[in-house]
């Protein structure tokens, strides 16, 4: 049983303190932070299982603040219970802090960032997910949301994968203050809206007042006690609960109060009470899956046959997986289409279906790093588009993931535009700290996935849905940040820089061209970011500054912009033919769309020619 009256005296504690460090920095959000103080309080001091001094130990639950901008009460937790100190608290949003403004693991007890709403909660999946299926460790994973954010197709995404894989090692929160940033939310106090599509998800669903410590206490013991499936806590609350100014008042979002004094007075004053947090269980170690014995290893293609790399990456990932036991496989129900089936049948019990849920298969793959496993996370390019946010969260969380898109650009086929993804190299260049990678062979894929499994931050692989031919002896090696020269003389008159189907069509187009007397260096760009400066420029002055870029990608962002982005400092007179997808694809044969889109061997043979008479 909680001691009631601490209960509520911490939490006045931390509504004086989320108002103090949000007046400090002079913003903040400190009436969303009010809230859910009770609910933070009895957590505490009640339930929580967490070592403070060992913030990596496999036994502590997790606490995932998917209501991220409610940082001032987690901080003001941190300093209940003695992780930080007043003084750093009290630097909150500052220049050089660790209290940022919103969470990140620049403090080790954050597992993720948060404050893109909605991606809390389907990260808190993943890390239950690895609880009970990976580590096999009893540990309880904890998610506030905030009412607001339950508006997001991303939360029901994740309440419907914790129901079906019967999540009862995580209990959601949601702190239901009525207010959001303009005015009230869709369902308001109506708790039951709540509860009942929660049910209907296959949850338990409890409706509590969230500020009655008692109610709290019982929701909590009963979720934990709770089998079978996850329980969501529906608590009723007062946004600014406390000071008349703001309770329940609209216009309060995001800044700091008039006057912080005469509200902390309201509150009672400045406190400096300690909570006592539960600790985990001693002894704890994570489950580990046996590797394969030292002769297990990468698979390996003939030359003068055929592959797709989409293929490859299966085999790949399924040999990887051997020797790598940390390495886990999630995929949005296209498997038998990017052959993460292959792994699945080799590693069953560290393959997880997703279904066609992208966002929370991003964020079950940022969950799982969480506790250590190396995630690879597959779908068709174009659907990354709608997982965007959490990529680009998932380098903020400081995450190492690694995500491979198949099926990308005009030469699927018949399938249309809607299936063609032609803007993954551009959006996945963008994202801060990632690496970028367009393998052209098999046997450069199945060197390249393996090198993925120790790289950091977010991984993107892009691979081929057709068959093309092996160029490449399966002992060649390639290192992430470089780049091939297929094909070179000393009488080479342009560089073609291609990569992945676009490299195949280039062959073709030097084959043509040799015949006329014409010769072109040949470069793989299969690294796109990291990228080979060093090797363009070289090839760059060896055809006195002439190029020809092809891809099968929107001009913008993709191998044209990484090309001229890595010579624009190098000095050269630079004359750059940039082929590319320009217009709206429809259906046809693969061949059909090369050519409809100016990027096959004809064209790039045209352009070359072009340049080289220039």
């Amino acid at each position: 049983m909680i001691d009631q009256d601490f209960c509520k005296e911490l939490a006045q504690q931390l509504r004086v303190d989320s108002i103090r460090s949000s007046s400090a920095a002079g913003s903040g959000h400190p009436t969303s932070s009010m809230s859910a103080a009770e609910l933070m309080a009895v957590l505490f001091a009640g339930h929580l299982r967490y070592d403070f001094d060992a913030p990596h130990n496999p036994g502590n639950d997790h606490l995932i603040f998917s209501k991220g901008h409610a940082s001032p009460l987690l901080y003001a937790l941190y300093k209940a219970a003695g992780a930080i100190s007043d003084e750093e608290m009290l630097t909150f949003r500052k220049l050089g802090s660790r209290i940022e403004g919103h969470p990140t693991p620049m403090l080790p007890w954050v597992d993720v960032a948060t404050g893109s709403l909605g991606f809390g909660l389907p990260v808190g999946v993943g890390v239950a997910l690895a609880g009970k299926n990976l580590d096999r460790i009893d540990y309880r994973v904890w998610v506030l949301c905030g009412d607001s954010e339950m508006a997001e197709g991303s939360i029901w995404e994740a309440f419907d994968h914790a129901a079906n894989e019967g999540l009862d090692n995580l209990t959601v929160i949601v702190d239901v203050n009525r207010l959001g940033q303009r005015g009230e939310t869709m369902h308001g106090w109506d708790l039951t809206s709540y509860a009942a599509r929660a049910e209907a998800c296959g949850w338990r669903a409890i409706e509590i007042d969230g500020h009655d410590v008692d109610e709290v206490d019982r929701a909590f013991t009963d979720a934990a006690e709770t089998k079978g499936r996850p329980t969501v806590v529906v608590a009723r609350t007062h946004k600014g609960k406390g000071v008349k100014a703001v309770d329940d008042q609209p216009g309060a979002h995001g800044k700091p109060l008039d006057d912080p004094e005469e509200a902390i007075a309201e509150l009672g004053g400045e406190r400096n009470l300690r909570v006592k947090v539960g600790a985990p269980p001693a002894g704890v170690t994570p489950h580990r899956f046996e590797t394969t014995p030292p002769e297990a290893a990468l698979p390996r293609y003939e030359l003068g046959t055929k592959m797709s790399t989409r293929k490859a990456y299966g085999e790949a990932l399924a040999a990887v997986g051997a020797f790598h036991p940390d390495v886990v496989a999630l995929d949005a129900e296209v498997s038998n289409s990017t052959f993460a089936d292959i792994f699945k049948r080799a590693h069953p019990d560290r393959f997880f279906e997703m279904f066609i849920a992208e966002q929370q298969m991003v964020a079950a793959a940022v969950g799982m790093q969480v506790r250590g496993w190396k995630p690879y996370a597959s779908t068709f390019a174009a659907f990354f588009t709608r997982a965007y946010d959490f990529a680009r969260m998932a380098a903020v969380s400081r995450a190492d993931i690694r995500l491979v898109g198949s099926h990308a650009g005009v030469s699927i086929g018949q399938d249309g535009p809607s299936q063609m993804g032609l803007e993954d190299l551009a959006s996945f260049r963008a994202i801060h700290g990632s690496t970028v990678l367009y393998p052209s062979d098999p046997n450069q894929t199945a060197k390249l996935v393996s090198a993925m499994a120790d790289r950091r931050g977010v991984v993107y692989m892009r691979t081929t849905r057709g068959d093309t031919p092996v160029l490449y002896e399966a002992d060649e090696d390639f290192a992430i940040g470089g780049s091939r020269v297929l094909r070179s003389s000393a009488d080479d008159a342009v560089t073609v820089v291609a990569a992945g189907i676009t490299l195949h069509e280039a062959v073709q187009a030097a084959e043509v061209l040799a015949s006329e007397g014409i010769s072109v260096r040949l470069v793989d760009l299969y690294s796109l970011k990291p990228i080979d400066e060093a090797g363009l420029i070289e090839s760059a002055r060896a055809t006195d500054g002439r190029l020809v870029t092809v891809e099968d990608h929107w001009p913008e962002g993709g191998i044209g912009e990484a090309v001229v982005g890595a010579l624009a400092g190098a000095g050269l007179t630079l004359r750059v033919t940039r082929l590319a997808v320009e217009g709206m694809p429809t259906s046809g044969t693969p061949d059909e769309l090369l050519d409809l889109a100016g990027i096959d061997a004809g064209h790039i043979a045209a352009a070359v020619r072009a340049l080289a008479s220039a």
